[in-house]
């Protein structure tokens, strides 16, 4: 769906740090919001350039535009462009100014960005840069890169539950609220299994023996948090001040049969 033209319907931006981050704690949310008639949007910051042990990369990075391409095509979602290599996820004006550009184009309702406290730098300065992007997204002597006029539009950030639902020290992690992604959960598979190279890659780094199920057994861990749900996506909404008014929770209001308080 990249390059298609914006429709007038509420728009939600995805905002991950590499291909398959946002399969892994988003894709359902952003899969029930589909169903209820959004347009959705979906970009990971770095290109997965280092998610192999066979291939250089360039290859690297190649194949896993195309995973990541596929995966967005499942999701009917909005393909956007990485715009930097992995690790290279830095917080700096270069990475605000092009990402405050996708934002200002996209003009969404609702940004779903990682959490801030996560297990690793890319996710935490993928958060920042992404928090600090739509702060400036109504700030006319700020350019963005490429130079996109700024909107004066609310916009209602939420922060996913970071991986393995805890800190980097060990600190459990819940949500604000709940998402009930079981109507959805099989289409959330199949949008992860689409990132096909990343079973090998993430076994030898980081001894994740099976992808998918450490993907299931987590969303399954979010539904028992949720206290509701078999299945569920966690969220903890980012403070009001600077994006839109305290009423504004557009995520909660469209999902209003999903959600869990």
């Amino acid at each position: 769906m990249a390059g298609e033209a914006l429709t007038s319907r509420p728009r939600v931006l995805a905002i991950g740090a590499h291909p398959d981050d946002i399969e892994f704690m988003m894709a359902g949310t952003l899969l029930c919001l589909r169903l209820k008639g959004w347009e959705v949007h979906y970009l990971n910051i770095a290109d997965g350039s280092c998610g192999s042990v066979k291939l250089d990369a360039d290859q690297t990075a190649k194949l896993r535009r195309k995973e990541a391409q596929e995966a967005a095509e499942i999701m009917e979602a909005h393909w956007h462009p990485p715009l930097t290599r992995d690790l290279e996820i830095f917080y700096g004006d270069e990475l605000i100014r092009r990402l405050g550009a996708v934002i200002r184009t996209v003009a969404p309702d609702v940004l779903l960005v990682h959490h801030p406290v996560d297990y690793m730098e890319d996710h935490m300065n993928a958060c920042r840069l992404s928090v600090t992007a739509a702060f400036s997204r109504g700030m006319p002597n700020y350019r963005t890169q490429p130079p996109v006029d700024p909107i004066e539009k609310p916009i209602a950030l939420y922060h996913a539950l970071p991986h393995g639902l805890m800190t980097p020290f060990g600190e459990e992690v819940s949500g604000s609220f709940y998402v009930n992604v079981g109507p959805v959960m099989e289409r959330k598979k199949a949008a992860l299994q689409a990132h096909r190279s990343q079973q090998e890659w993430l076994d030898r780094s980081q001894g994740m023996s099976s992808y998918l199920e450490g993907m299931v057994e987590t969303t399954r861990q979010m539904g028992r948090q949720s206290q509701s749900f078999e299945w569920a996506e966690g969220w903890v909404p980012h403070a009001h001040l600077g994006f839109c008014s305290p009423e504004n929770r557009p995520l909660q209001k469209a999902l209003t049969d999903s959600v869990t308080l």
